[in-house]
């Protein structure tokens, strides 16, 4: 969709990987910690001014780990400008929830639409073996946890699960039927030349790879899963606007950034960020995507 005015492309809905760093070392991870630089929270701010004013209407917050920088608390105030300055409709955030506490759901969970937790596999020594995992922690504990906040303070809850080697033989219908979220995304593995595979890569993605067979074996596994969203790796090419740490479009299709936002605005830099609209409209990444009210009786036992 474009600007009528302008011509220029309308970012509607924005992922902001605005940290790199992370907590655990999932071993396909494609947006690996090759710096550590953050924005301070005020450029950070005026950047997401300035993709509202272009015509956000969803912001995914990304990384890393977005609760890592200052425990959460730089997230925390992103996500109630963007609700309260802004008007956002959608504020979303995907996190491995092992930094998540209910005090800061307490504090921030009202600003929040959706939070997503990435989960793959509902056995932990599969988590484990794939990185997904910190030490001391249970992560399938964690995300039911995360699960059981998510209903009281009514932000609606998401899975997103990357599809590989070591979990496309598993079977997870009944316990994403138990957990209920209102998506749960499968990715199948990708690679990104410099981040988990290639010169220069912090990752090794090769013994994590899975054929398009192999992924459509899974999918037909989990055909009764209602929620369940397919996106084969070629379908995340240029099907998102990404937004990294320095608030330059990425380019996933060529592996390339634009300048930053901050530096040119938004119409200059989005010329480069390889974004195709029909691909984005294909991975259904339009969806009622604003904070549903949440039934109070909703069943807790898990």
């Amino acid at each position: 969709m474009a600007n009528e005015k302008t011509g220029c492309q309308i970012p509607e809905s924005v992922n902001y990987h605005f940290t790199r760093q992370c907590n655990y070392k999932c071993g396909f991870c494609f947006h690996t910690a090759k710096t550590s630089h953050v924005l301070s929270v005020e450029d950070a701010k005026r950047g997401l001014k300035m993709l509202r004013d272009s015509g956000m209407q969803k912001i995914n917050f990304s990384g890393g780990e977005p609760f890592l920088h200052k425990r959460g608390k730089f997230l925390g105030e992103l996500a109630k400008y963007c609700k309260e300055d802004l008007s956002t409709p959608s504020v979303s955030i995907i996190s491995n929830g092992s930094l998540i506490t209910e005090k800061w759901m307490q504090e921030f969970g009202q600003y929040v639409d959706i939070l997503g937790i990435s989960c793959d596999s509902f056995d932990e020594n599969i988590n484990e073996k794939i990185g997904r995992h910190a030490r001391g922690k249970n992560h399938l504990e964690t995300m039911r946890k995360v699960r059981t906040w998510c209903l009281e303070y009514g932000i609606m809850f998401k899975i997103n699960s990357v599809i590989n080697a070591y979990n496309v033989n598993e079977d997870m219908s009944e316990n994403i039927k138990e957990l209920d979220p209102i998506r749960w995304k499968v990715f199948q593995c990708k690679k990104r030349e410099g981040e988990n595979y290639g010169e220069g890569a912090l990752r090794q993605v090769e013994k994590f790879l899975i054929s398009d067979d192999q992924f459509n074996d899974f999918l037909e596994r989990h055909a009764d899963v209602p929620q369940i969203v397919p996106e084969y790796s070629e379908m995340m090419v240029q099907s998102y606007f990404i937004v990294d740490e320095y608030f330059r479009f990425i380019d996933n299709g060529a592996n390339t950034t634009s300048q930053s936002i901050l530096d040119i605005g938004v119409e200059a830099a989005i010329k480069d960020s390889g974004f195709v609209e029909k691909k984005y409209l294909d991975r259904g990444g339009r969806y009622d995507w604003s904070k549903k009210p949440v039934c109070a009786d909703k069943d807790l036992s898990w």
